[in-house]
């Protein structure tokens, strides 16, 4: 897919174009994580609002060769050069659903889709367009992303309308295929808050208590018992405070662990009824 191809601009074209007249730029090269700002002399700063975002974004534009209108078929500002795909450009005064939805929409039309909106004040509330998860969101759903000075007119790409090609992680996809394949049936509920997470790890915990709640064990029993490789581990780490060591190698249930047993009851029997053998790691 082409990108928009903004690139170096002669300062003479923008004689005449408001007080000055020159125009500064500063071109990125390299990936669209980079804040690109191109700076656009213009004379008074015109009253907040979507019509005044449309002249700095404009001349931004017609600066690189591009002939811009505005309202076109519902898009804010329509950008046209040569044979290339035309660049749609959305303005909005803040960062919003509505402003990303008008955008998406735009992709049915052309590859080229801007948002822009004015550089909130430093105490603005609400969604900040530099916030990095916004940035990623533009990044993800191919929308440019452009921040226009409230002063000064400054146009700041900070996002380029190219295709998201996120990089996979091998090592977390193969940890989340782990941790799925090692839990006992669903105890857990998504997107309840303060309640333990029953993970594979408190499974096996669970089941060094329910073995040990019959008394004092060595660990090669243990082991043996529970079929958990690293029973070892668990019970020295003790992270839950379920276990005390009594001498070398031989571990006995603590009150908390004993307390423990009750309160995930569901899931020890649901580890009674699957078999002593935990899931394979």
């Amino acid at each position: 897919m082409q990108r928009a191809g903004i690139g170096r601009v002669d300062s003479t074209l923008g004689k005449g174009l408001g007080s000055g007249g020159k125009i500064s730029l500063s071109v990125r090269d390299g990936n669209s994580s980079d804040t690109t700002v191109r700076q656009s002399a213009i004379g008074k700063p015109a009253p907040l609002g979507e019509a005044a975002l449309y002249l700095p974004v404009k001349r931004f534009f017609e600066n690189s060769g591009f002939d811009v209108k505005g309202e076109v078929n519902g898009c804010d500002l329509v950008a046209c050069r040569g044979d290339e795909p035309p660049v749609i450009v959305e303005l909005k005064l803040r960062f919003t659903l509505l402003l990303v939805l008008q955008g998406i929409d735009r992709l049915a039309i052309s590859e080229r889709v801007y948002l822009a909106v004015p550089r909130p004040p430093r105490r603005a509330r609400g969604l900040s367009p530099e916030a990095p998860g916004v940035r990623r969101l533009c990044r993800r759903l191919g929308l440019g992303l452009l921040l226009v000075g409230r002063r000064s007119g400054t146009i700041a790409i900070l996002e380029e309308p190219v295709p998201y090609r996120p990089r996979r992680s091998a090592d977390r996809s193969a940890r989340l295929l782990d941790e799925f394949t090692r839990r006992t049936g669903d105890g857990n509920i998504g997107g309840r808050n303060r309640t333990p997470i029953m993970t594979a790890y408190r499974e096996d915990a669970l089941r060094c208590a329910t073995v040990l709640a019959g008394g004092p064990m060595p660990l090669k029993a243990l082991r043996a018992a529970t079929g958990i490789a690293d029973a070892a581990s668990i019970l020295q780490r003790d992270v839950y405070g379920w276990f005390r060591r009594l001498g070398r190698g031989t571990y006995e249930l603590t009150e908390a662990g004993q307390a423990a047993l009750g309160q995930f009851a569901d899931t020890v029997a649901l580890l009674a009824m699957s078999g002593a053998e935990p899931a394979a790691a």
